[in-house]
């Protein structure tokens, strides 16, 4: 098995050396070579044709939101973006992901040894998702969305679904799990998402800080309303909840009310937050009156949950791998049997409205008939 070859950018030697050792600490890994600004980091992607590129956001001579664009457009690659924790690079993080960025990271900020250990842990796995992925995939998702939201920021196209609540449904939730190229294919299916729907919880493999970012601009281009979702909050229809970065999330009832309740927790499959956290309340508290959805991702979380879910008499649906940037995630829960419906990205928002306007069992029925 070949190396993953990695070159790393960022204008701070230290930076620069921290996650070269860190890399290199792989097995798979080689990091052929560094360079400390765009310029140079341009003659060097020449010279080496690297796999993955760890790209700063904040350099001299060009910043990397403008270097990434050139990139995007003249020689796309699987780029991994390193970030400041701040707010204004976590805005920055979501405009590279809508450039073609597959992934992001925060910059290392401890010199505790534990801490470095997890972020070294983290950023080997992040690099080698990275190394997996289909970047003219992630491109086309990217070029969608871009092209989907007017110079307002207002949805540019919203699936009509008059009296949808009222319809003769018994969906209550809809439950979305992603990770790698999962914040612009999120991005594509919530748009097309009218008000009227049945409440949506998603979790995205995200860190800490940048999970509100990402409501955010979600909330700014969607129909529905989307937040980062709180402890207590009450899960109610028309609105998105998206998991905190570094906690856990699930579904809990009180009273007739769904709420979330988001703690700390351990990782689970490597993750906090967790698909397979989510999932595995929902399928408890809701059972067969939710929609299941695994997105694009590396890995297998959430697969065996989804598969209760299915058992129990719910909706599951995977994304399909020619649409998905990174086919593991969808592609564990297929392996596994429990999946109703492979569809692509572009025909989910679609089939999740048809779905939710019908009495369930009907739906199911039918379109587990139609996937045979």
């Amino acid at each position: 098995m070949d190396k993953i070859k990695v070159l790393v950018v960022d204008d701070s030697a230290l930076i620069r050396c921290l996650l070269s050792d860190m890399l290199n600490a792989d097995p798979h890994i080689e990091v052929i070579d560094t360079a400390n600004d765009p310029i140079e980091a341009r003659s060097k992607i020449k010279l080496h044709n690297p796999d993955v590129i760890t790209l700063d956001i904040e350099m001299p001579k060009m910043d990397g939101i403008t270097f990434l664009d050139k990139l995007m457009r003249l020689h796309p690659m699987p780029v991994v973006m390193i970030s400041s924790h701040t707010q204004k690079g976590a805005e920055c993080v979501m405009r590279c992901l809508q450039i073609g960025a597959v992934d992001f990271m925060p910059k290392p900020v401890s010199n505790h040894d534990d801490s470095l250990s997890i972020y070294a842990s983290n950023l080997i796995n992040k690099v080698k998702a990275a190394s997996h992925a289909d970047v003219t995939k992630h491109l086309q998702i990217s070029d969608k969305n871009s092209h989907q939201v007017m110079a307002d920021g207002m949805p540019a196209c919203e699936i009509k679904a008059p009296e949808l609540l009222n319809a003769n449904t018994n969906i209550r939730l809809v439950a979305i799990g992603s990770s790698t190229g999962g914040t612009e294919a999120l991005a594509q299916l919530i748009q097309h998402i009218p008000v009227d729907f049945p409440p949506i919880v998603i979790t995205q493999h995200i860190p800490s800080k940048f999970s509100k970012a990402f409501a955010e601009r979600l909330d700014r281009h969607c129909a529905v309303s989307v937040i980062e979702a709180q402890d207590g909050d009450e899960i109610k229809a028309g609105h998105v909840y998206i998991a905190p970065g570094g906690k856990q999330m699930e579904v809990v009832k009180y009273k007739y009310n769904l709420m979330c309740k988001v703690f700390e927790g351990e990782k689970v499959n490597r993750h906090r937050p967790s698909v397979e956290v989510l999932f595995k309340s929902v399928a408890k508290v809701v059972g067969k009156k939710v929609i299941s959805v695994m997105l694009t991702g590396m890995g297998d979380d959430g697969s065996a949950s989804m598969k209760t879910i299915k058992d129990m008499g719910g909706i599951t649906i995977a994304q399909d791998e020619q649409s998905s940037v990174v086919w593991g995630m969808p592609g564990a829960a297929v392996k596994l049997g429990c999946i109703d419906k492979v569809v692509s990205l572009d025909k989910i928002p679609e089939l999740l409205v048809k779905l939710c306007r019908e009495n369930s069992t009907n739906s199911l029925s039918n379109l587990r008939s139609a996937s045979q």
